[in-house]
């Protein structure tokens, strides 16, 4: 009877155990399920991303006329248009009265120009809407952004101050850059604390960062002031002052 006993006790612990255990199994088990299931993200082989900071498709110039190029260079869009710019938002679309309209103003679509007709084109290059006049609104007024930095000249040279530290000329720590060159430009930018700098020093031009270091060398003709480092992270630059292009922080040519 002794061992009858011992022998249901050892028997009922190892049931109890062996229950406990496939217990515990059941959500690994439905985890692993649940991974598997996961569909991989889908790239588009038309539109790679070598640079996260850069756009998927930038204008280019070729014969006369801007298309789109991919971040390797190859045209997406055939150069066809006057005018091209970044895709980005269109302020005058996204509060158009014409509710139908609006969407065209977001950033999945550029502004383009051919035989002075301006059109929203989409990634793959087709015109989805023509400009009417009818359509365009006033944009929203920006929030006015408080700049950190501005250009200051001294004996007939250019530097940078950080306008809320700045205090004594003779002093040259209180410049971020010292009076160097000949010409400095803070471009627009979506960081005042990391603004590009358009500079230039014995007739030629390049772009600097506030602390100085060279991000695009001396060795152009001219540096566009405009809105692309906001709008593409690139600089519209000349070696001749006659064509321009787009370069990359890296000083890649597209």
């Amino acid at each position: 009877m002794k061992n009858f006993i011992q022998f249901l006790v050892i028997f009922i612990s190892i049931f109890v155990f062996s229950q406990t255990k496939s217990v515990k199994k059941l959500p690994i088990k439905k985890i692993s399920k649940t991974s598997i299931k996961e569909a991989p993200v889908k790239a588009n082989a038309e539109l790679p991303v070598i640079h996260e900071d850069l756009p998927l498709l930038i204008p280019k110039k070729e014969n006369g006329n801007f298309g789109f190029v991919n971040q390797t260079g190859k045209f997406i869009i055939k150069p066809e248009y006057h005018i091209a710019v970044f895709f980005y938002e269109d302020c005058n679309l996204l509060n158009s009265p014409n509710e139908k309209v609006r969407k065209f103003g977001t950033a999945a679509y550029a502004t383009v120009e051919k035989d002075e007709i301006s059109y929203r084109i989409d990634k793959k290059g087709k015109r989805v809407y023509q400009f009417k006049k009818a359509d365009l609104a006033q944009c929203a007024p920006k929030e006015y952004v408080q700049q950190l930095f501005q250009a200051y000249t001294m004996n007939g040279f250019f530097g940078i101050i950080e306008k809320s530290k700045f205090h004594n000329a003779q002093d040259y720590r209180d410049f971020k850059i010292y009076p160097q060159y000949d010409y400095l430009y803070i471009l627009e930018g979506d960081d005042v604390a990391n603004p590009m700098i358009i500079a230039s020093k014995n007739d030629t031009f390049g772009v600097v960062d506030i602390n100085n270091n060279v991000i695009i060398p001396f060795e152009y003709a001219d540096i566009k002031r405009n809105f692309s480092w906001k709008l593409g992270k690139m600089f519209d630059v000349s070696k001749d002052g006659k064509v321009y292009y787009y370069v990359d922080s890296r000083n890649k040519t597209y």
